[in-house]
């Protein structure tokens, strides 16, 4: 169980800092609930207590974890399908895990499939969302702004 405080990374939505724990009543369940304040953007987000370890809510990583994930920005490409459904799948799965590799992985790919053939709409907002997603736990990690922390993805890739 986490504390109010402690940062953590909502797979989907990203990196943020839980700001309270409160106990609401939501469709005549009564269930206590974190609430999560996003680092990237102005997003609050409530998570079920007892859901988020299922979810895969997680602790964010620390500085050397995190230098290794974007070591892997600048490593080769991986193998994706040629079927966009197959290839959106995959993707999709990788970022619903909440593992940082994976969300790497997705954004190194679509990045570069993207400098040799446009991304279609539906993998652009999927790169958006991987972008967020690293961007906030950057935040977070190193302290430093969205802005450089972009510039940083943008540079090891």
């Amino acid at each position: 169980m986490f504390n109010i405080g402690d940062q953590v990374v909502y797979p989907m939505h990203g990196a943020g800092t839980i700001e309270k724990i409160e106990t609401k009543q939501i469709l005549g369940e009564v269930r206590d609930y974190y609430v999560l304040r996003i680092s990237y953007g102005d997003l609050k987000v409530m998570i079920p207590v007892d859901n988020s370890q299922r979810i895969g809510v997680r602790s964010i990583v620390d500085h050397e974890t995190l230098q290794k994930a974007m070591a892997l920005l600048g490593a080769e490409t991986t193998a994706m399908s040629d079927n966009w459904n197959r290839r959106n799948r995959d993707n999709m799965e990788k970022l619903k895990s909440g593992d940082l590799a994976n969300v790497v992985e997705v954004i190194r790919n679509l990045m570069r499939a993207d400098r040799v053939k446009k991304l279609s709409t539906g993998e652009k907002k999927m790169l958006s969302n991987a972008r967020q997603i690293l961007i906030s736990e950057i935040v977070l990690v190193e302290g430093i702004s969205q802005e450089e922390a972009e510039k940083r993805i943008a540079e090891a890739v």
